[in-house]
């Protein structure tokens, strides 16, 4: 690129190819949207039917419980503990032994098993169900308003076995199995802890990608995303200059992003590579060579999504000015 600058004219044939490669990273753009489109295709098949089942089934299953309950705990700080925890493990298979060995007919009145408790620790709700499990509802929320309701059923053989998940309606692109492996037969509130985060976490991002959408669509071009939202990117492309951004999560409990690139990309209005005169030299060609937004980067480093959007795109004209000044259009 530097040497490309130093010569005062250009080599024949340089502007045509730069419009060859034009044509070829259009038709690559428009290959990339069609395996776009049919990614999200598959995702809405494969979060549908069966998962919407499951999902309706457990709902059920914990509204019942709910509904029996005598009584809903709330509980702060370090009243949620691994003592608490095995208390209610130890309830629900001395529940479930009780119910094998005796019939509803016989079962002496006993105010202690009678009792069905419900605890609430933050946006989680657990509760004990039928045979020797007990499940745990996630409750998500975003700017103060609920979204997506989760769940996640535990089960073991006995008290002195370890734990194992048998059932839940987390999306399946998020590490559940992962968490069971390294967590829940050492430290099980750790896991329903985690659990918890990565879904919040997960809920926030998506629900950022949204609002931006819902907010600026007619600005932004292509926008791509994982599965979990801890990869986006996406460009503008409402100025003479294309600005591309990047942005990378360092984990699932993450709502901020670690890695930022921003860069502005300086494009002739007519696609094609921009000239301009020098008296003396005759035409010379403008280079488009990309540019970071630094501002850019900071705002997306410190708020939230929709937020650094407003910012950016608020000065986004000035910057843009300052860096390339040729074009005159900004």
């Amino acid at each position: 690129m530097d040497q490309l600058r130093k010569r005062p004219y250009p080599f024949s044939g340089e502007v045509n190819f730069v419009q060859e490669e034009d044509t070829r990273l259009e038709t690559t753009r428009a290959r990339l949207s069609k395996v776009l489109r049919r990614h999200e295709e598959l995702k809405e098949r494969l979060s549908r039917d069966s998962d919407k089942m499951i999902f309706l089934r457990l709902q059920k299953e914990f509204e019942a419980a709910r509904a029996a309950q005598t009584e809903e705990i709330s509980l702060e700080g370090d009243q949620w503990n691994d003592g608490l925890l095995a208390t209610i493990r130890e309830k629900v298979h001395m529940e479930a032994d009780r119910k094998a060995t005796l019939s509803e007919a016989s079962m002496p009145t006993d105010p202690h098993f009678q009792a069905k408790v419900t605890y609430r620790i933050g946006n989680k709700v657990i509760c004990c169900l039928d045979g020797s499990r007990f499940g745990i509802q996630y409750e998500t929320f975003f700017a103060g308003e609920p979204c997506e309701i989760y769940h996640c059923v535990l089960e073991s053989k006995s008290f002195l076995e370890k734990m194992s998940v048998v059932e839940h309606t987390i999306p399946f692109f998020l590490p559940i199995r992962e968490a069971e492996n390294d967590l829940l037969s050492s430290d099980a509130k750790k896991f329903i802890d985690y659990i918890g985060e990565v879904l919040d976490c997960y809920v926030e991002r998506r629900e950022q990608v949204r609002l931006i959408k819902e907010l600026y669509g007619n600005q932004i071009g292509d926008l791509y995303h994982s599965l979990a939202y801890n990869l986006i990117e996406f460009v503008l492309d409402d100025f003479d200059c294309k600005v591309t951004v990047s942005l990378r999560y360092a984990d699932l409990v993450s709502v901020l992003p670690s890695r930022i690139r921003v860069l502005a990309w300086p494009v002739h209005p007519s696609k094609k590579i921009s000239t301009i005169e020098r008296k003396g030299f005759g035409t010379t060609l403008v280079q488009s060579v990309p540019s970071r937004l630094s501002y850019a980067e900071d705002a997306l480093r410190t708020m939230s999504l929709p937020e650094a959007y407003a910012e950016i795109v608020l000065n986004l004209p000035q910057v843009l000015r300052k860096l390339f000044p040729h074009l005159g259009g900004l």
